[in-house]
């Protein structure tokens, strides 16, 4: 049984997925938000003369999000079964849209869609003319047909019986159980600074998201724009305590790593966690809690309207948007004073990156130096 979960390599080709997924949840989230901030409200369709700029923004947006079931399951069936994968998983994904089964219909389409394409591939014997339509027309009819099928027929009804148990429970939450989960979500979501786990609980967020449940991923998003900036505003709670905690070429990346946070990226903050692995992850995890937890419980669990955007999630969450900047700021807060606190502070030589090997050869005295002839 370990063998068959190795090979099948569902943690592998589902995190492929969404690295692929993330940069078109960055551009649609962009559009949507900034639409949104500027008043633009989604429309059914675009109607030549009857919206404006900010509503075509809205609209184009929100389109591009729905359809990220469809972008989830073709992911995947290409990281299983390759180019033939594509085409499969894009029409499994479209069927996990028509039967509203989400974005978890989309993850389980996209595993059956490219196990089919590469069973096809390598199972299905054709004549040796044939060989060369079986990647361009035969694996995908074959592959596209059956999983389709299957996502319409046998997969839709459970996924949507346990999406709408899930969305229920999770709705039915008090505000105790709002605020665990909204720190469980805040530390998970940046003790790998976009990895793996980042990548997992991000998933788990826009499955939620897909069912009106907008809490958990503005909690994630929130603590990825609030934590490099944290590590910021470290390096000023370090100097009123007199302190230095940055190389000088940590304080020249700084000055790309604060602006990035604001944009909603947190990998311009690895550098910086990267010389202290440790004390980052503690100081950042420790941010995530807090602005979770004061998110989801203040809010009740609810959240931006967008999954991604960084400060321009902020109008999208209407009545709540000074909850969100509170879940900042406190992020911000915490992970700033408690890096400045528990990091070491620098002697002048490892301020300026001078190692102390490097000192000694340089004092060494030329005259020191004896040439054997």
């Amino acid at each position: 049984m370990k063998d068959f979960w190795k090979k099948a390599n569902f943690k592998g080709h589902l995190l492929t997925a969404i690295s692929y997924m993330i940069p078109i949840v960055c551009g649609a989230g962009f559009i949507i938000a900034i639409g949104m901030a500027f008043g633009g409200k989604a429309q059914d369709s675009l109607v030549i003369g009857k919206f404006d700029f900010f509503q075509a923004m809205a609209t184009l947006g929100g389109k591009a999000l729905g359809l990220l079931p469809v972008i989830i399951a073709t992911g995947i069936a290409f990281s299983i079964a390759g180019k033939p994968g594509i085409a499969p998983g894009f029409v499994v994904g479209l069927a996990a849209v028509s039967i509203s089964a989400g974005f978890i219909g989309g993850i389980i389409g996209g595993y059956i869609a490219g196990w089919i394409a590469f069973a096809v591939l390598k199972y299905f014997k054709v004549p040796n003319w044939a060989k060369g339509l079986m990647p361009t027309l035969i694996v995908p009819f074959i592959a596209s047909l059956l999983s389709g099928l299957l996502m319409v027929y046998v997969i839709g009804t459970p996924v949507s019986w346990f999406t709408t148990w899930l969305t229920n429970l999770l709705k039915g939450l008090n505000g105790t159980s709002n605020l665990v989960l909204g720190a469980v979500i805040g530390g998970l979501s940046i003790v790998d600074f976009g990895g793996p786990i980042n990548k997992t609980v991000f998933a788990f967020a826009l499955t939620l998201q897909a069912q009106g449940i907008n809490g958990p991923v503005t909690a994630l998003q929130l603590t990825n724009t609030a934590t490099p900036i944290g590590f910021g505003f470290a390096y000023l709670v370090a100097k009123l305590f007199r302190k230095h905690i940055y190389t000088r070429e940590e304080i020249e990346t700084l000055k790309s790593t604060v602006p990035m946070g604001v944009v909603n990226i947190v990998e311009g903050s690895i550098p910086i966690v990267m010389n202290d692995i440790v004390r980052g992850i503690v100081a950042a995890g420790l941010g995530g809690v807090c602005e979770g937890a004061i998110l989801m419980s203040m809010t009740g669990g609810e959240g931006a309207t967008v999954p991604f955007g960084g400060f321009l999630m902020l109008p999208t969450m209407g009545k709540n948007w000074w909850i969100g900047l509170l879940a900042i700021l406190a992020n911000v807060f915490v992970t700033g004073v408690v890096y400045a606190l528990i990091k070491k502070n620098l002697t002048p030589e490892e301020v300026a990156g001078i190692n102390a090997a490097d000192e000694e050869e340089e004092e060494l005295d030329l005259d020191d130096i004896q040439v054997s002839n």
